[in-house]
């Protein structure tokens, strides 16, 4: 039975902290203006970073990724604050190669509770040791960059509840104990009196290992609230009028006995659990606002020991709930420290709703979720949410155009994240609605909104629709981003089920056989998808091996409605690269013109290309894939 609205934003907020954005534009505490402001440009004519176009990002939500330091892992107390409240009575570590919907003892101990609660609580371990011994499996996979999800103090699961910007959770790291008795020690209205605790220094032992393997790294920013084990909101709950911070929130009415008062203040989005930052018409007010500028100091230029040994930028999180002035300024101040710094922000809406970000004075580039949706529509929909080779085309072309020079190139073209249905299981339930519609599809790929939804493992027909879909990314305009795991072939529904903990060979993992409400299903074996393993891999490969792929530009070769096939040529300077792709449900041969006389390798499996009468390119393409040419 479908919860009502209020209740699935609640839910959206409490377990993924991201709510449809058609709903939260409308709802942030302060009205967001468009900027009128001119873009800046640099002599080049962009102002976006340039290695920023040639990257593969690689998305990690830390505590699913791997446990590496089983000694760092939290206990119950470290769950206080953290939704669901109160702590249960029952509570321990959970087995990290479990079945996902099957309770543990511990769980079922606690008695009757709604599911989304168990998964909220669960704690599988995943810390920045386990990040730094897979920076290898990173690097060997092809990926060139990696967004972490929030890594900053929390009592969450998905840190999006932060108690402090300037320090990494205590359980992170390899001494929890010790860094809350340094952390204790600080005023953190003082960054002088700022220690560097043990998780905080294996946070820059990270950035330097993945900057030895050539990988860059950026930190998940939450500037629009913090959570309530915040140093400054429990400061505020004690000392109401006369704690220091007691302009930095949204209060509502302070703790009066005369005035028949209690004290109560602004959530984001109604949570009591996230205090949500005060905001005038420039954005964050004072205090805060220096409180982050701070925190994003220390993060770029730690130790003042230079900026290669800092974070190489930010992604921001619902950066539509921030009016335009601050990221105006925070934007500065990030220059000002690395000028090559990159900043992506979540704005989930239509492009021209978020074109004023794109104009040299905010952002660099966005979770390019209007990709997702587009090819959503053109590979997976049909019917009436379907969209042709020619409307695909065509919204490709809207969407490149419609930024200044460069951001396109920068922009992370991903599907799956922590806040929607992974793309295997998005593929499995094509047809229940459309991605575009994200407050309704919010919901309708949830389990605890939709019973009807399946849980199960991707067949073989629908992984190669999800190859399908990376032959695409890997070859479009823009810097591909892959949520971890989807190269293994892991699958889920969204928020919670979207965070599994990742699929390694040598973790042994039961079979998935529970269903959502606890009934018992057919198995489906939980391991490695090494063939989709080997084509992530491959058209990883393929793109950092061409220029092409990375940096040049695009023309439309082939939009064939009645074959429903799509493809574009790349071009670099003295380098091409062609990809065609059959999105039909039969084998086709094309013949392209070739007024060039190219010459091409063919640099993918499974299809045959001939060079016919007059140089034309002949190809014979299996249904549903894709051929990726190279001239010679």
């Amino acid at each position: 039975m479908r919860k009502s609205l209020v209740h699935r934003l609640v839910i959206a907020a409490t377990i993924a902290m991201a709510v449809p954005a058609k709903f939260a534009i409308a709802s942030c505490s302060k009205p967001v203006a468009e900027s009128d402001d001119p873009y800046s440009v640099s002599e080049e004519g962009e102002f976006v970073p340039s290695w920023a176009k040639e990257v593969v990002w690689y998305q990690v939500f830390p505590e699913r990724f791997r446990d590496g330091d089983p000694s760092n892992n939290p206990e119950k107390k470290d769950l206080s604050g953290a939704d669901p409240m109160p702590l249960p009575d029952h509570w321990e570590v959970h087995p990290w190669g479990s079945d996902w919907y099957k309770l543990q003892p511990y769980e079922r101990a606690n008695g009757d509770e709604e599911l989304w609660k168990h998964m909220l609580r669960r704690r599988y371990g995943g810390d920045l040791q386990g990040v730094i011994d897979k920076l290898d499996y990173i690097a060997d996979m092809g990926f060139t960059a990696i967004y972490l999800n929030p890594v900053f103090d929390s009592p969450s699961l998905h840190k999006y509840d932060a108690a402090s910007y300037h320090h990494v959770d205590p359980n992170f790291g390899p001494d929890p104990e010790g860094d809350r008795k340094l952390m204790a020690k600080e005023n953190p209205l003082d960054p002088s009196t700022w220690v560097w605790t043990k998780a905080d220094e294996l946070a820059l032992e990270l950035i330097e290992e993945a900057h030895k393997r050539d990988i860059r790294v950026i930190f998940d920013g939450v500037f629009n609230h913090m959570g309530i084990n915040s140093f400054a909101f429990e400061d505020l709950q004690e000392n109401q009028k006369d704690s220091p911070y007691r302009d930095w929130f949204t209060v509502l009415s302070w703790d009066d006995e005369d005035a028949g008062t209690e004290f109560d203040y602004e959530g984001w989005f109604g949570v009591k659990s996230l205090p949500e930052f005060r905001e005038d018409e420039n954005g964050l007010v004072e205090g805060p606002k220096d409180y982050v500028f701070a925190a994003t100091k220390r993060w770029m230029n730690p130790k003042d020991k230079g900026v290669e040994y800092g974070i190489d930028g930010w992604r921001l999180d619902v950066a539509f709930c921030i009016a335009h002035p601050f990221w105006k300024d925070w934007r500065s101040h990030v220059k000002s420290i690395n000028p090559e710094a990159y900043l992506t922000a979540e704005l989930v809406d239509t492009p021209e709703r978020v074109k004023p970000y794109f104009q040299g004075d905010e952002f660099d580039g966005e979770m390019n979720y209007n990709f997702a949706f587009a090819s959503a529509e053109f590979f997976f929909n049909s019917g009436p949410d379907g969209i042709s080779a020619s409307e695909y085309d065509e919204k490709l072309k809207f969407m490149r155009n419609l930024y200044p020079e460069g951001v396109a190139y920068v922009t992370q073209n991903l599907f799956g994240s922590h806040d929607s249905n992974r793309i295997g299981s998005h593929i499995v339930n094509r047809g229940i609605g459309n991605f575009r519609d994200w407050g309704d599809y919010f919901n309708i790929s949830n389990v605890n909104s939709n019973s009807e939804y399946q849980v199960r493992k991707p067949n073989k027909e629908e992984i190669r629709l999800q190859k399908l879909f990376v032959i695409m990314q890997m070859t479009y305009v823009g810097a591909p981003m892959v949520y971890y795991g989807d190269e293994v072939g892991m699958w889920g529904a969204n928020d919670p089920d979207n965070r599994k903990p990742m699929i390694w060979p040598d973790i042994e993992y039961e079979d998935e056989a529970t269903n959502p409400d606890g009934s018992r299903r057919s198995p489906d074996e939980v391991a490695v998808n090494r063939d989709l393993q080997d084509h992530y891999r491959k058209m990883i490969s393929i793109r950092n091996s061409n220029p092409a792929l990375r940096l040049g530009d695009f023309s439309t070769l082939i939009a064939d409605d009645e074959r429903n096939l799509y493809g574009f040529s790349r071009r670099y300077k003295d380098h091409v690269v062609w990809v065609v792709l059959n999105n039909s449900d039969s084998e086709q041969r094309v013949q392209l013109d070739n007024e060039d006389s190219l010459r091409f390798d063919n640099l993918l499996d499974g299809t045959d290309m001939t060079h016919g009468e007059g140089g034309n390119v002949v190809l014979t393409i299996p249904a549903k894939w894709g051929a990726v040419l190279a001239d010679q």
